[in-house]
């Protein structure tokens, strides 16, 4: 599983526009901190064509930042870019604290209930600005997903080292039926 993590990319923030005549542009971060989205080294496009070297010239409220970079040359530079999301190799990520995840390091686990017995994958995970949701997909039995709020109380146990995670049934079912979610 670690080698699978190295490979991955984590999506650190997206561009949000221009700011000024300069190239300065606006980025949404995604990161715990605004700043930390040009801590890394330099951060590239989601199709890997292209790198910036990011330098923060301000924080703004609410998760943004405004950021100047060498290869962005001029306001309409950083206008075109408006909705490219921004990403960093893994690896060059510090290891997180006990209990505590990248949310990507969590797509691709296999979901089991209490008692170890399959209840699908994990997908994706999405934040719609209350909690994250877990996507868990390819449940036996099932047609559609299930989007799972990531809590303690649904989630009680992460295993990345055996690429499992586990997934309170009645969080799946409260009833305790064998019904189909809710397809998409």
């Amino acid at each position: 599983m670690k080698e699978q993590q190295d490979n991955k990319r984590i999506c650190l923030g997206a561009f949000a526009g221009a700011h000024g005549v300069k190239g300065d542009a606006k980025l949404k971060t995604f990161t715990q901190t605004p700043e930390a989205i040009a801590a890394y080294g330099p951060v590239e496009s989601e199709d890997g064509a292209r790198r910036f070297s990011l330098a923060i010239v301000k924080v703004l409220k609410d998760g943004f930042v405004l950021a100047r970079a060498p290869e962005i040359a001029s306001r309409e530079d950083a206008e075109s870019l408006k909705g490219i999301r921004v990403y960093v190799p893994r690896a060059v990520l510090p290891a997180p604290d006990e209990d505590e995840y990248y949310l990507e390091d969590l797509v691709g686990l296999a979901a089991r209930d209490e008692d170890g017995a399959p209840l699908g994958v994990i997908k994706a995970v999405y934040n719609f600005g209350a909690d994250d949701l877990l996507e868990l997909a390819e449940i036996p039995g099932v047609k559609g997903v299930w989007l799972i709020a990531f809590t303690r109380e649904n989630i009680p146990a992460i295993d990345l080292k055996d690429g499992s995670i586990t997934v309170r049934r009645a969080s799946v079912d409260p009833a305790g039926n064998q019904k189909s979610p809710p397809t998409r």
